[in-house]
């Protein structure tokens, strides 16, 4: 209440006691398996396959859940969570290398692949001083190579950056939090000033007090360039005292003065000769044919001829550096600052126990590591499938058990070995525990055409495209529409691995086996939409996919929409505010078309009163609501009776 304290119009907003309860989502597929790339054991929301591509590395023969992630996207799905685990005996590996500081006195930069995994070993460093502070400041670039070494992927700049911890443009800081390629650990010297990492190529000494005379005396002068193990002579052009000034002049002699070692060899012909802060730095080509990334290009003095001391090459503080920093491949003598590097591997495939994972350690691992992700509605597991049978049985079991406590649905993928319809019923008949309310599974298996194999067929499971055809049904028709039938067509998918008949069709439905069928016009399509609690022998009130799912998407939309309830007061005015709220939430539903019935009081009911929530429930601060709604069935069987009609009607 306002304080009135003066004549006049007090105006007051009044709460309304509308509180929107929106429908969460109901197709968000979850995927775990191995992947060559990616964070380890974190649940990473994609949409779609340049998503999945960027951050997983894309399809991988290894992985049965690549392929299916790429199958959900194709047939409808809009966004899952991948989950990377990898074997705990031979783990994956992050890939390393550390960078000496310019004296190549001690270990200054430790630089890792941003996730472990093979793909770190594509991965060069390059460093240089060019900056506008040499003394203190540095520039890194980040480059990744294809598998070839030679096609660049992509590349990230990291400019101005300093060892001194105090700095804004920190090392350790900028790179980590900017780079989605590496990680970067600076370890101090305690040396004042703090060194600077050396940079990539050969660095001579600083040449920028030299005299004219000495200059001039460089005229006609020979140089010995080393490169990969091959020593040439180079000449500097001959010139007229006083032509050659500056350093800049001097920087373009003798670079061709290099170029002309050898002109039949391109790693001579490729080398670059740059001018930074006085000082020469030399660089074998990238373009060059014989390019190695952890080449030396070594300058020597020639004979009793001294003009690589004269241009900065023979003095004690000349670095002959690699040309880039490699990442993840064991250093090789004499390289520079480059020392110490660590290969990165993919590991082995995970086992049942990596792929379940624990809930107990911090962060959860395995398929716990779902925890951190708000919501997800399909779990599918396609590895399971692949794995031994008390293996599958120990993955299948846990899943069903946390899909239940997330509210969430799975699809049950079968062994590649089961390909006919009595496989099929021996396989349902010995695993009889995976008969849950929260699941459903599919037969056959799939041939789809693999990009990886030159588009040969490859045997893979349902559930990546099932969980497309649930999420393209959902947004086309809603979660209550059974995801089966014409409109369910199955995309990039070749062929099935076995083609049944009608009568065949029948002895699995009644199973609670769904049947993927091929039809003429129609093609391809999902011929199913029963729970493994459907088998008609068991009578389940949750015999149909769309029917569980919808209550699954009631329970958490409502779960989430009336937790403003939690410690108002449990009377009454509460009551009427539930009701109001959840009776607009189900009406909308209703209007969509969700529930049975042409009348909202036949589709649903909310119910929290004195009935409900009795003297002894309130005493104990509890509020009971009940909500009933009528679903809609699919319409599994159609019955036409044919009669023909009497001549004299």
């Amino acid at each position: 209440m306002p304080q009135l304290s003066y004549p006049g119009v007090y105006i007051e907003e009044v709460p309304s006691g509308v509180r929107t309860i929106t429908a969460v989502p109901t197709s968000i597929g979850a995927f775990v398996d191995f992947f060559p790339e990616g964070p380890l054991n974190e649940a990473v929301l994609v949409q779609g396959m340049t998503d999945f591509t960027r951050i997983f590395g894309g399809l991988d023969r290894r992985s049965a859940a690549s392929y299916e992630i790429a199958q959900f996207f194709l047939n409808g799905g809009q966004e899952c969570y991948v989950v990377r685990v990898t074997n705990a005996t031979t783990p994956a590996a992050v890939a390393t290398a550390e960078v000496e500081d310019e004296a190549a006195a001690s270990n200054l930069l430790t630089i890792s692949a941003a996730d472990a995994g093979e793909w770190g070993n594509s991965l060069r460093v390059d460093l240089d001083h060019d900056t506008d502070d040499p003394d203190t400041t540095f520039n890194l670039y980040v480059r990744r190579y294809d598998d070839d070494g030679e096609t660049l992927l992509t590349e990230e700049s990291f400019l101005n950056l300093s060892v001194d911890n105090a700095s804004t443009r920190y090392v350790q800081n900028i790179v980590n939090d900017g780079s989605v390629l590496i990680q970067v650990v600076h370890t101090p010297t305690g040396v004042a000033p703090e060194p600077l990492p050396a940079s990539t190529g050969t660095i001579g000494d600083d040449i920028s007090a030299l005299t004219q005379a000495q200059l001039d005396g460089l005229a006609g002068g020979d140089i010995d360039i080393t490169i990969g193990g091959v020593t040439e002579t180079g000449t500097l052009d001959s010139w007229a005292p006083g032509d050659v000034t500056t350093l800049t002049q001097l920087r373009a002699r003798v670079e061709k003065a290099v170029h002309s070692a050898d002109s039949l060899n391109p790693a001579f012909a490729g080398v670059t000769v740059d001018l930074v802060d006085g000082r020469l730095v030399v660089r074998s080509g990238k373009n060059a044919d014989t390019y190695v990334a952890t080449e030396i290009v070594a300058i020597a003095n020639s004979g009793g001829d001294t003009s690589a001391t004269t241009l900065g090459f023979g003095a004690n503080t000349v670095l002959a550096n690699v040309q880039e920093y490699q990442v993840g491949t064991a250093a090789v003598a004499n390289a520079g600052a480059w020392n110490r590097g660590t290969s990165g591997s993919d590991g082995d495939l995970p086992t049942a126990a990596e792929i379940i994972g624990s809930q107990a350690l911090d962060p959860p691992t395995g398929m716990f590591a779902l925890d951190k992700a708000d919501l997800f509605n399909i779990l599918c597991l396609p590895a399971a499938a692949d794995l031994g049978d008390s293996e599958m049985v120990a993955v299948v079991s846990n899943a069903l058990k946390y899909c239940a406590d997330r509210r969430a649905f799975m699809i049950i993928d079968i062994p590649e070995t089961v390909n006919t319809i009595q496989d099929m019923k021996d396989w349902m008949d010995d695993h009889a525990d995976f008969r849950d309310k929260n699941a459903a599974t599919y037969f056959p298996r799939l041939n789809i055409p693999d990009p990886l194999d030159g588009f040969r067929l490859r045997n893979v499971a349902a559930s990546g495209t099932v969980a497309g055809i649930y999420a393209r049904t959902d947004a086309e028709r809603g979660v209550w529409k059974a995801p089966a039938g014409i409109e369910a067509g199955l995309e990039g998918v070749s062929e099935l691995v076995f083609k049944m008949t009608d009568k065949q069709n029948g002895t699995l439905n009644v199973l609670g086996i769904n049947c993927l069928r091929v039809f003429p016009i129609n093609g391809k399509v999902v011929w199913g939409a029963r729970t493994l609690d459907g088998a008609d022998a068991i009578g389940s009130e949750w015999k149909y996919v769309p029917i569980r799912r919808l209550a699954l998407n009631l329970e958490e939309s409502l779960f989430r929409g009336t937790k403003w309830v939690v410690f108002e007061p449990n009377d009454e005015p509460l009551w009427a505010n539930i009701r109001l709220n959840i009776n607009a939430f189900m009406n909308s539903l209703f209007r969509q078309g969700a529930f049975q019935g042409t009348d909202p009081k036949d589709a649903y009911f909310v119910k929290v009163d004195s009935e409900t929530t009795t003297q002894d429930d309130r005493n104990k601060g509890i509020v009971n609501i009940v909500v009933g709604f009528a679903p809609l069935k699919p319409a599994e069987f159609v019955v036409i009776r044919i009669q023909q009609m009497k001549g004299d009607l």
